[in-house]
């Protein structure tokens, strides 16, 4: 995997952040929701120093750090496909655009392309149900998705070149 930052990367990164806070024990949460945002991921030696800034064990902020789905510890691509697998997408054939994405980008969901350039993850429901099925890449909504879509979506259609 190509490393996204250096730990002096990380380290000055955490400096910024840690500008904006008190180093007390409540604003665990924030901080580690600013160092993902900034870095993309959360690093082991990011959630250490954390620690080291709030003077709370390390096991506490990787216990908050893994309860909650929204944190990310390996760093993600550049652009976040995520496919709805909810009733309505699955029944409108979900499942050949999940396998159309795979074979185009070569990963499986929860994975991310050895460039960083794509993360794909399913989506239990995005609640855009009358526009099955669903995929949305980074803020891009598309519905009514087909496998033929796919390449033309990710910019990987050829026929345009």
């Amino acid at each position: 995997m190509i490393p996204l930052t250096t730990d002096v990367d990380v380290k000055q990164e955490l400096e910024e952040i840690f500008a904006r806070y008190h180093g007390r024990k409540d604003e665990l949460i924030p901080v580690l929701q600013d160092i993902q945002a900034r870095l993309g991921y959360l690093p082991t030696t990011a959630m250490s120093e954390v620690a080291r800034y709030l003077k709370i064990p390390e096991s506490a902020v990787f216990g908050v750090s893994t309860f909650y789905a929204q944190f990310k510890f390996f760093p993600t691509g550049r652009n976040k496909v995520r496919l709805c697998r909810g009733t309505a997408c699955h029944v409108r054939g979900a499942p050949r655009i999940l396998e159309e994405v795979e074979k185009q980008l070569g990963i499986k969901p929860g994975e991310t392309t050895e460039d960083l350039e794509y993360s794909l993850e399913t989506i239990a429901c995005f609640g855009s149900c009358a526009l099955a099925p669903v995929m949305v890449v980074n803020d891009d909504v598309y519905g009514r998705m087909t496998p033929k879509k796919v390449a033309q979506v990710l910019g990987r259609d050829k026929q345009g070149d």
